[in-house]
């Protein structure tokens, strides 16, 4: 019995240490952490709540942790074993610290974007963490009294050969750093590559960029490629974006009154339909004398890109049925066509698209 309380006596003492670490740290987390967490709640951002609720989840461990700490260090009886096991403890502890203070930090560099109300994107925050658990790893190495010194000596001759290796790799790595830090192409907004692809950003990370086009597909882009191609971002510098829109009008027309009507349902547009500047002032330009129309663009604005789909939409339909009961003309294209017949007889045709008829309502041939 003496035998068996001499081996299992510290063992206990121990593991008495460690509950009453942990009911320690439970009350901690009962008593301290709601007071904390009503203070964060009247701050104006978010990243004081987020961390507080990130260390709410291990504090028991580290309670335990650092209680069998101390009850090993005040048992005589595991003087022997007593350095072993406290390194294996802080190992643990390091281990759970690092992980946690990581994800703390990547999550407050998501929240303070999101405070910011700018986009973020989960390359940074990635970095953060992984920035963290290496020094952590680092940390933990030093106190298993192995020198760090020569490992670092290590990686610095090896990373050559490994920067070889994964060229492509860390070339993505920072041109997505660089695209990031540039602020030309964020997360959400819409773009449009040089070789046609177009939607918006939905995320950058460490090899590509995601871009979600208007079909709901995905696009995936090299980082590299990105940063080097040629990029229309259509929410920068405003995400208001003119909408123009191309008319052709008969050349017997008023010009005034077509300049009148078109501007008036124009302007009835940006009232009415979603996603149209209420407060923009449409107007047109005349640009060409076409060869069956006297052509002018309308200028309409849509909040973002992708509302000009509807605005064109409403507009083109509106003022149709408006031209028509006005009694403005909008003209097929027209050709005259002369036919040579005998010594210098001529008939002249004039032939409307898609009417098949020649002058004086006849078939031409």
């Amino acid at each position: 019995m003496d035998v068996a309380w001499s081996q299992a006596g510290p063992v206990m003492v121990v593991v008495a240490f460690a509950v009453a670490g942990g009911m320690a740290a439970y009350v901690v987390r009962r008593l301290v952490f709601p007071q904390l967490q009503r203070a964060a709640a009247r701050t104006a951002g978010t990243a004081d709540d987020r961390a507080i609720v990130a260390l709410e989840k291990p504090i028991l461990l580290w309670g335990m942790l650092l209680g069998a700490h101390v009850g090993v260090s005040t048992v005589p009886a595991l003087a022997a074993q007593a350095h072993g096991i406290q390194q294996a403890l802080e190992v643990v502890l390091l281990i759970s610290a690092s992980w946690t203070v990581g994800g703390i930090t990547a999550d407050v560099i998501s929240s303070r974007t999101a405070d910011a109300n700018l986009p973020s994107a989960n390359l940074i925050p990635n970095l953060a963490r992984a920035g963290v658990l290496m020094v952590g790893a680092l940390v933990m190495l030093q106190q298993l009294d192995i020198q760090i010194t020569p490992i670092l000596t290590a990686l610095g001759v090896g990373g050559l050969a490994v920067g070889l290796a994964l060229q492509d790799t860390l070339v993505n790595l920072f041109a997505g750093i660089q695209l990031l830090v540039s602020k030309q192409i964020r997360v959400s907004d819409f773009i449009r590559l040089s070789s046609g692809e177009e939607g918006y950003v939905t995320d950058i990370t460490w090899r590509y960029t995601t871009i979600r086009q208007l079909p709901n597909n995905y696009t995936i882009v090299p980082n590299a490629k990105l940063s080097s191609a040629v990029t229309s971002n259509f929410t920068m510098p405003d995400p208001e974006q003119s909408v123009p829109v191309e008319v052709g009008v008969s050349y017997d027309s008023d010009l005034e009154q077509v300049e009148r009507v078109t501007v008036e349902v124009a302007r009835q547009v940006m009232q009415t339909v979603e996603g149209a500047v209420a407060t923009h002032e449409p107007f047109i330009r005349y640009h060409t004398f076409a060869d069956s129309s006297i052509n002018f663009s309308v200028i309409l604005r849509g909040k973002e890109y992708t509302a000009r789909y509807l605005i064109m939409h409403e507009f083109i339909k509106r003022l149709h049925a408006r031209y028509r009961t006005e009694g403005i003309e909008i003209p097929f294209p027209i050709r005259t066509v002369i036919l040579k017949q005998g010594a210098g007889d001529a008939a002249q045709l004039s032939l409307r698209a898609g009417s098949g008829e020649g002058a004086g309502g006849q078939p031409a041939e």
